[in-house]
């Protein structure tokens, strides 16, 4: 089973493909969708869907988890970012894939225990879980790493 983890943004979208066989767990590849800066939201939404039907078209998963919508201090973010959500399920449902939702304090108490846990806390349990030499980086890729990893656990997937 692939499963494909997505952080919203219309600025910068993170990325992460988990592979699940028999309960292992295999980091495939992460990283992030970056659109073109000072152009209409409009244009940006379409580079997002673009980004997300070619990567769904290369990999295949079986799952797609997106980001749940916390609140917002910036109405118009929120707005914005509630759009790309959008164009990722639209993507996802047209791909004939499943979609989870998780929000970011679901993904951080699975992963670090601590539905508080700050950034750098997540990083360093997802470079453990993973064995990666680093942490992942931007925060943007490592949140997919999050979500894909929350969608890797559900054991209704399987």
């Amino acid at each position: 089973m692939i499963i494909l983890g997505i952080d919203p943004g219309t600025t910068t979208t993170g990325f992460a493909l988990i592979k699940k066989e028999s309960g292992n767990f295999t980091l495939l590849d992460y990283g992030i969708f970056k659109t073109t800066p000072k152009i209409d939201l409009a244009i940006k939404l379409l580079e997002i869907g673009n980004d997300i039907k070619e990567i769904i078209s290369s990999f295949k998963p079986d799952v797609v988890v997106i980001e749940k919508l916390f609140f917002q201090t910036n109405l118009k973010t929120g707005i914005d970012v509630a759009q790309a959500r959008g164009v990722v399920m639209y993507e996802s449902i047209r791909a004939d894939t499943k979609i989870l939702e998780y929000t970011p304090l679901q993904v951080k108490k699975a992963i670090t225990g601590n539905g508080q846990a700050n950034k750098l806390q997540l990083q360093n349990a997802i470079k453990m879980i993973f064995k990666l030499d680093e942490i992942p980086k931007p925060d943007d890729a490592a949140d997919a790493i999050g979500l894909a990893y929350m969608g890797a656990l559900n054991n209704r997937l399987t």
